[in-house]
């Protein structure tokens, strides 16, 4: 599935055994910046290279919105392909370093993420090709969560923050539903409701639909 935004595009490919969102945002440039990398087997590989091999795109970014075991499964290939750091949350450098024994519980293989090498901040903005994004922090389902949202394209990179009709899950280590909820509405529901959600698992939504309808968090 391919979303346009004017010039900004957005692919997303659902990978490994979590259905994990990856995204791959691009521009007139070629620049594009991969987003959660998921792949976790030498099939997802393929399709995420292929893709973006054959659009002839050049990855400058390696992002996580939080470092869960769905989300950077595909961090060491993406990695050490395109020789980019890793750039993440500093309060999530426990929970990417949990990876190897989460991998374990799961009984699912995993090559070790690579460290950061650098850690993102609320009101940092990375920036790519023509385009920007700004840096806010949503903490709650994982302590380290961040969200990327492009004002000029009217979106929001949520990772596991909000979903369509659903919040992330908030039991897992560095969880808290309170934590979550004001992350929700203090930094996404304070955007305007035509803005567009790509979340880390399932469809797209839109912050008007979530701040309407959403079972857990409604808007106030």
């Amino acid at each position: 599935m391919v979303s346009s935004h004017s010039i900004l595009k957005i692919q997303k490919f659902t990978f490994n055994y979590f259905s994990e969102n990856t995204y791959i945002l691009y521009d007139d440039t070629s620049e594009c910046v991969i987003i959660d990398p998921g792949c976790c087997n030498t099939e997802e590989e393929t399709e995420l290279k292929h893709f973006i091999d054959s659009n002839h795109l050049t990855p400058v970014l390696l992002l996580n919105t939080h470092c869960h075991i769905d989300h950077i499964l595909g961090n060491a290939f993406v990695s050490e392909t395109y020789k980019l750091p890793l750039q993440i949350n500093k309060e999530d450098l426990y929970v990417l370093n949990a990876g190897a024994l989460v991998a374990e519980q799961y009984r699912i293989p995993y090559i070790a993420s690579p460290q950061p090498g650098n850690f993102l901040v609320e009101g940092d903005i990375v920036t790519f090709g023509n385009t920007s994004l700004d840096i806010v922090f949503t903490p709650g389902h994982s302590p380290g969560s961040i969200s990327f949202i492009s004002h000029s394209d009217k979106f929001v990179i949520s990772g596991d923050v909000l979903f369509q009709s659903s919040i992330g899950r908030t039991d897992l280590p560095g969880g808290s539903f309170e934590t979550l909820e004001n992350s929700i509405r203090t930094k996404l529901y304070t955007l305007p409701d035509y803005y567009t959600v790509y979340s880390g698992h399932g469809n797209e939504t839109s912050i008007g639909v979530e701040k309407r309808s959403n079972p857990f968090v409604k808007g106030g």
